[in-house]
C-alpha cells in the first residue's frame, strides 16, 4: 500500500487499487466472455416463466438427486454418463448445465465434457441451491418448499 500527501491530505491507495483496473475494453472482452459460459437462475427462470425457453436444462447431478428434486423439465445426465452417445441423444440447442451449488464445480466439470463433445453450453451459476433461495418452483419425488428447505432437501447432505 502507498500513501502520498497532497496540501496537507494524505491518500492511501487501497487493496482494491493497488493493482490497476483493466482498461474498458478489456473489462467488456473478459465480462462479455463470462457471460457467454454463465447463466443466472433468475434469467432461467424468467425464461421459463415466460414461456421463452430456447434452451435444455440439464441436470449433472447424480440421477438419484435428479429424481428426489430438480429444475422444471430438467434433463438428468450425470457427469460419468457424458459420453458422445448421451450428449447425441440431447435435444438440439443450448445446453444449461446445472449442480448441487456454487461449493460444487460438477457443472463446471459437465459443462467442459459437454464442449468437447461439441455442444454449445453455459453452467448455470448458484446451481440449485441458490435456485431454491430464490423460492422457484422444483420437481421430483420430493419438490422443494423454499420457506422450510433444508439442507438435507436440497440434496446437499446425504
Amino acid at each position: 500500500m502507498t500513501a502520498t500527501a497532497t496540501a496537507g491530505i494524505t491518500t492511501a491507495t487501497s487493496p482494491v487499487t493497488e493493482i490497476p483496473a483493466a482498461s474498458p475494453e478489456r473489462a467488456f472482452a473478459f465480462f462479455a466472455e463470462r457471460l457467454g459460459c454463465q447463466a443466472d437462475p433468475a434469467d432461467v427462470w424468467y425464461a421459463l416463466r415466460d414461456g421463452r425457453q430456447d434452451f435444455v436444462i440439464l441436470d449433472v447431478r447424480p440421477e438419484g438427486a435428479h429424481r428426489k428434486a430438480h429444475l422444471p423439465g430438467a434433463i438428468s445426465l450425470p457427469i460419468a454418463a457424458i459420453t458422445a452417445e448421451s450428449v447425441a441423444a440431447l435435444p438440439p440447442g443450448l445446453l444449461v448445465v446445472y449442480c448441487w451449488g456454487p461449493a460444487c464445480n460438477g457443472s463446471t466439470k459437465g459443462a467442459m465434457k459437454l464442449a468437447a463433445l461439441g455442444r454449445e453450453v453455459k453452467e448455470m451459476i448458484g446451481g440449485l441451491e441458490y435456485w431454491v433461495r430464490e423460492g422457484w418452483p422444483t420437481e421430483g419425488r420430493r419438490p422443494i418448499d423454499p420457506a422450510t428447505a433444508t439442507p438435507a432437501d436440497l440434496g446437499l447432505v446425504c
